[in-house]
């Protein structure tokens, strides 16, 4: 569960009555992206001949680009998330990211789906190392695009107990 059940309104489009912009919008999906790319690695190491996550994510800069409709990044998220179901570890999470990143046109508050599960891939695939997930998590806001910075900063605090505490140390 990483969606809250009362949305913030800044993180809902103008046009769907909050405050969020397109282009603010675009940026989530990209930042999203680039998350899941990050850890894309796990998944395609132990699944290299299944596409569906990469394509996830093409999907979501595509959207983010105008060049896709977002019925259409939606699907290829549930695709990703399929190759996710029979995974475990670092390659399950990974292509959970990919997922949540093409879902971030059809709702924004993806994004931070989409660093969890990357976080999350982090952490499983080095076990041992128990800053995985902080070097990760500080890679991911070193990424963030500046007009929207502030915003999913606040966002991983409001949301940071239902996407499993993975926001803080």
């Amino acid at each position: 569960m990483i969606l809250p059940e009362v949305r913030d309104p800044r993180m809902v489009t103008i046009r769907r009555g909050g405050s969020l912009t397109d282009a603010d919008h675009r940026l989530l999906a990209l930042w999203a992206a680039e998350c899941a790319e990050h850890v894309l690695c796990h998944f395609e190491r132990e699944r290299p001949d299944d596409p569906r996550p990469r394509e996830a994510v093409a999907a979501a800069r595509a959207w983010a680009r105008g060049d896709m409709p977002m019925m259409q990044a939606r699907a290829a998220g549930g695709h990703a998330m399929g190759a996710a179901r029979p995974l475990v570890g670092p390659a399950r999470f990974a292509a959970y990211a990919a997922g949540q990143a093409a879902c971030v046109g059809h709702v924004a508050e993806h994004d931070l789906g989409a660093a969890a599960y990357a976080i999350k891939a982090a952490r499983r695939a080095q076990p041992d190392n128990f800053r995985a997930g902080r070097i990760e998590r500080e890679w991911q806001r070193d990424k963030l695009p500046e007009p929207v910075r502030r915003l999913v900063l606040e966002d991983q605090a409001r949301r940071n107990s239902i996407c499993w505490s993975i926001f803080s140390d």
